[in-house]
Formats: structure tokens, C-alpha cells, sequence
């Protein structure tokens, strides 16, 4: 079992930036892929950014590409979101997740979810 908990949502203007964490325990943190997910009121919850065990390889969705950078130390067991350029669209409720094998975009794959941290970017 991998618990999961994000911390640092908050309300920004359009532009800000913003870094979430998401702080892990349990199981040996650097045996998981890592991933960002993130769901608007009405919407699916959609994928993005994710990173492997090692940090050598990281994805992105088209929508956060160049703004976005996902990075990770296993030392503190710990994956961040750094969120830069931030734009009203980016609104949503993000979850970090956690799954064994390769990181992918594939949010079933994962098997362990926090429970997110809101955040609302005004215009």
C-alpha cells in the first residue's frame, strides 16, 4: 500500500504559478511511476504530466507542455507539479497516483490516488 497526500492548491491569478507536492509512505516510494491527474467540475479526470522511478522519463499532456514540469526526489518521497503561465482552463481538482511498472498516461492503470488539492486560477 502507497498512501498518497497533495498539498499546495490555492487560488491564483491567470499567469501565477503554483507548485504542488504530493507526499508519499508506505511502500519504498522509488519502486513507483508517478503521475498527475487533474478533474474539472463536469468533466473527466484527465492526465497530466507523469514521471518514472527513476526520473528520467516524463510525459506531458499537449495542454501543459512547456508550462508544467513534473520532477520528483526519492529521497523525501516526494512529486511535485511545478505549474507556471497558469490559465483559467487549469482550473481543476489535481491528484498525484502511483503504479508499478512504467509511467503512462493511462489513468486505470494507476493503483493508488490521493485526494487531491483544488486548484482555481481566475481570470
Amino acid at each position: 500500500q502507497v498512501q498518497l497526500v497533495e498539498s499546495g492548491g490555492g487560488l491564483v491569478q491567470a499567469g501565477g504559478s503554483l507548485r504542488l507536492s504530493c507526499a508519499a509512505s508506505g511502500r519504498t516510494f522509488s519502486h513507483y511511476a508517478m503521475g498527475w491527474f487533474r478533474q474539472a467540475p463536469g468533466k473527466e479526470r484527465e492526465f497530466v504530466a507523469a514521471i518514472s522511478w527513476s526520473g528520467g522519463t516524463t510525459y506531458y499532456a499537449d495542454s501543459v507542455k512547456g508550462r508544467f514540469t513534473i520532477s520528483r526526489d526519492n529521497a523525501k518521497s516526494t512529486v511535485y507539479l511545478q505549474m507556471n503561465s497558469l490559465k483559467p482552463e487549469d482550473t481543476a481538482a489535481y491528484y498525484c497516483a502511483a503504479k508499478n511498472g512504467i509511467a503512462t498516461r493511462v489513468k486505470y492503470e494507476y493503483d493508488y490516488w490521493g485526494q487531491g488539492t483544488q486548484v482555481t486560477v481566475s481570470s
